[in-house]
């Protein structure tokens, strides 16, 4: 049998058809492909570049898929593309097409009509009963979330779902985002004295308008990510090489997170007249910025990297508290140093800022190199 790695370092083929050995190697691949474009995405995943199909006489993958795909035996029920590179049996049906835009326009609406719902609610209760307000508000708009990231654009496969847990790091960042700065201000001059009570003013404050906008946003984070993944399949159909989809995606992709980001911002002015904050709000669209990016790289597959990065950002801002405390310990002073100096000339939204953004821009260059190959979007049309 002919070694791939052999034909690469430019070592003739052993076989008089070498296409019919890579065809041998990879026919568990080939027989269940719809298209020729999962042949090549999974070619690509094995390593297979452009590259690698000259040496099978062919002038790129997309070519070699091609003639791969058309070799291997098919019954009359295999199903043929679509208009638009998507393959399928039959037209979608008006019922199917009803279903498949609740989790597009419906789902994504709640999350954030809930948490406004519980604002209002907490605005116009006191005591026990603001309490009780906010866990129903917190249940409420938890349940929405999860329901409108487990359908549609924004929901994992099943078969990454075991290695995606983020979940828990992503409810510290939002945590932070409404109880850290309040917390951080109030720790620099010596407090808190007191317990949140759900207000702006209280001895430790919390900021009601980053949950706010993250859970409007949750709509146009849908409508991005589905533009996202429809576009690319559509350059992937009509792409004539590895390289020539990497260059072309990679704009779609620096795109959308811009989009996203426009309508976030655009979200946070809206809601400050309501609320009594500043129309601009660096903390929340940064803070955005790394949920979006995370949330497209493991909806890919691409699982380790938002993990770790989404990890190492909680505990960088927990720390910046926890150093502020330490300080108060005798002999420990300088261990708040560098935070307090920060926080007195930026303000406490420095640390969610810095933290934030540094992780969107690692995971935003990350997602440039990943989710431009054609691999990434093997699955781009499975239903979720």
């Amino acid at each position: 049998m002919t070694d791939l790695s052999a034909l690469d370092r430019g070592t003739p083929p052993g076989a008089a058809d070498p296409v019919k050995v890579l065809l041998h190697r990879h026919r568990e691949l080939c027989e269940r492909a719809v298209d020729p474009l999962e042949i090549a995405a999974g070619l690509e995943a094995h390593g297979i570049t452009d590259r690698t199909a000259a040496r099978f006489r062919h002038r790129d993958v997309f070519s070699l898929a091609e003639e791969l795909y058309a070799r291997v035996p098919r019954d009359s029920e295999t199903r043929t593309p679509g208009p638009d590179g998507a393959s399928g049996t039959d037209a979608p049906s008006p019922e199917g097409s009803a279903r498949g835009t609740v989790p597009l326009l419906l789902l994504p609406v709640l999350p954030g009509l809930l948490c406004a719902a519980s604002l209002i609610a907490l605005s116009r209760t006191h005591g026990q009963t603001r309490l009780y307000a906010a866990a129903a508000g917190v249940l409420a708009v938890t349940l929405a979330l999860r329901a409108a990231v487990r359908r549609g654009p924004l929901s994992v496969p099943a078969d990454i779902a075991p290695r995606a847990a983020t979940g828990s790091w992503t409810w510290w960042l939002v945590g932070y985002a409404v109880l850290g700065e309040g917390l951080l201000r109030t720790a620099v001059t010596g407090g808190p004295d007191g317990l949140p009570d759900g207000t702006t003013e209280g001895h430790w404050p919390l900021a009601l308008a980053p949950v706010l906008a993250l859970t409007l946003a949750c709509l146009p984070a849908t409508w991005t990510a589905h533009l996202f993944r429809t576009v690319a399949r559509r350059k992937l159909a009509t792409s004539r090489g590895l390289e020539d989809f990497a260059a072309s995606v990679r704009p779609v992709l620096l795109g959308t997170v811009g989009l996203f980001l426009g309508a976030l911002a655009a979200i946070v002015a809206l809601c400050s007249p309501f609320l009594g904050t500043a129309p601009v709000s660096a903390t929340t669209v940064t803070l955005g910025a790394l949920l979006l990016v995370a949330r497209l790289l493991t909806v890919h597959g691409f699982t380790h990297a938002p993990r770790v990065i989404l990890m190492l950002t909680a505990v960088a801002q927990v720390l910046a508290v926890a150093t502020v405390f330490a300080a108060r310990l005798p002999g420990c002073a300088l261990l708040g140093a560098p935070v307090e100096t920060l926080v007195t000339a930026w303000g406490p939204a420095a640390v969610p800022v810095l933290t934030c953004g540094a992780g969107a821009l690692v995971l935003l260059v990350h997602a440039s190199r990943t989710l431009t190959r054609a691999s990434a979007h093997l699955h781009a049309e499975q239903p979720r």
